[in-house]
C-alpha cells in the first residue's frame, strides 16, 4: 500500500491539485503584481527569507533529529497551498492577491525549494550523498510543480467555459484528495509516525502559528491594507503539504523526511481556522466604529 501510494497516488494527487490551480489562473494573475507591488514584495520576502530562518530557529530549539529537521525545512520552502485561497475568502482577504501570490510562488519554488532543501541537507546531514536535489531531481520538481499548472492554464485559455465549470468540482476534489493522501501516508507509515509524532506536533503547530502571524503582522506594520494582509497571512501560513510529501517520498526517497509535512497537513486546518477567527475578531471593532461614525468602509476585494 505504501509503495503504490508513494509511486502513483501521491504524484497523481498533487498533479490534480496543481492542475486545478492552473484552471483558476490567467496571465492577468501574474500581471496584477504591478498593481500591488508592495503587498506582493512584502509577502514574498516573508515567504522566501523570514520563514526559512524562522523554521531553522525552531528546528534548533526543538532539537529535531537531522532527517526530520530537513523535512521541516522542506515544508518551509514549499509554496502556499490552494487551501489558502479558501481561508482567505472565508475571512475576507484579497483572494485575487492570493491567486497571484500562489502563481508566483509556484514558479519561484522550482528554484528556491531545491536550494533551501539542499542547504538544509548539507547542514543537518553533511556527507550524505544519497539525499538531495541535484539537477535531474530538480527537473522532477519542475515537472511536478509547473507542468500541471501550465496545462490547467492552457485549458482555461482554450476552453474558458469548461474551465469555469470544472473550477468548483476540481477544488472539491483537490481537498478530498489532499485529505485522502495525508491519511494514506499516515496509515501506511503509522508506526514510524507514532514514534515521532510527539516531537513533531509541537513544532508544526508553532511553525504554522508563527507563519500565519508573520504573514499578517509584517504587512500591517508596513501599512499594507487589511484585506491584503489577511491574504498574505494565509498564503504564507498555509504551505503545500502535499508537495512536500511528494518531494520527500518520491523525489528524495525518504518517508521519514515527509513526516513533518504529514503532521502539519492535519493540524494546519485547525490552527489556520482558529487564527482566522482571531484576526476577524480584531477587525470587528474598527468596523463597528466606522458604522457608528457613519464612515463608508472601503470596497471589499474582488474574488474569483
Amino acid at each position: 500500500m505504501g509503495s503504490a501510494l508513494t509511486t502513483i497516488g501521491l504524484p497523481l494527487a498533487l498533479g490534480i491539485i496543481m492542475f486545478g490551480l492552473g484552471l483558476s489562473l490567467t496571465p492577468g494573475d501574474f500581471a496584477r503584481v504591478a498593481k500591488h507591488p508592495k503587498a506582493v514584495i512584502v509577502a514574498l520576502l516573508c515567504q522566501l527569507l523570514v520563514l526559512p530562518a524562522l523554521c531553522l530557529g525552531l528546528v534548533l530549539v526543538f532539537q529535531l533529529p537531522p532527517v526530520l529537521a530537513v523535512g521541516m525545512m522542506l515544508l518551509a520552502a514549499s509554496p502556499g497551498g490552494t487551501t489558502a485561497n479558501l481561508y482567505s475568502h472565508l475571512f475576507r482577504g484579497d483572494v485575487a492577491l492570493n491567486i497571484s501570490l500562489t502563481a508566483i510562488n509556484s514558479v519561484l519554488a522550482v528554484f528556491t525549494l531545491p536550494l533551501i532543501t539542499n542547504l538544509a541537507i548539507a547542514y543537518f546531514l553533511p556527507g550524505d550523498e544519497t539525499l538531495g536535489l541535484q539537477l535531474a531531481k530538480t527537473l522532477e520538481v519542475f515537472a511536478i510543480v509547473l507542468l500541471p499548472v501550465v496545462l490547467g492554464m492552457l485549458v482555461r485559455w482554450w476552453r474558458p467555459s469548461f474551465a469555469d465549470r470544472m473550477d468548483t468540482p476540481v477544488r472539491i476534489a483537490s481537498i478530498v484528495i489532499l485529505v485522502i493522501v495525508i491519511a494514506g501516508a499516515i496509515v501506511s507509515n503509522l508506526e514510524l509516525l507514532l514514534e515521532n509524532v510527539a516531537s513533531l506536533a509541537g513544532i508544526t503547530v508553532v511553525f504554522c502559528l508563527l507563519s500565519l502571524t508573520v504573514g499578517f503582522v509584517v504587512p500591517r506594520m508596513l501599512r499594507v491594507d487589511r484585506a491584503q494582509s489577511i491574504a498574505s497571512s494565509f498564503e504564507i501560513g498555509i504551505h503545500n503539504a502535499t508537495l512536500a510529501i511528494v518531494i520527500a517520498q518520491t523525489v528524495i526517497g525518504s518517508v521519514e523526511m515527509s513526516l513533518p509535512a504529514a503532521v502539519y497537513g492535519v493540524l494546519m486546518f485547525f490552527v489556520a481556522l482558529a487564527f482566522g477567527f482571531l484576526i476577524r475578531g480584531r477587525g470587528a471593532a474598527p468596523e463597528r466604529a466606522d458604522a457608528a461614525t457613519g464612515a463608508v468602509p472601503a470596497a471589499g476585494p474582488s474574488s474569483r
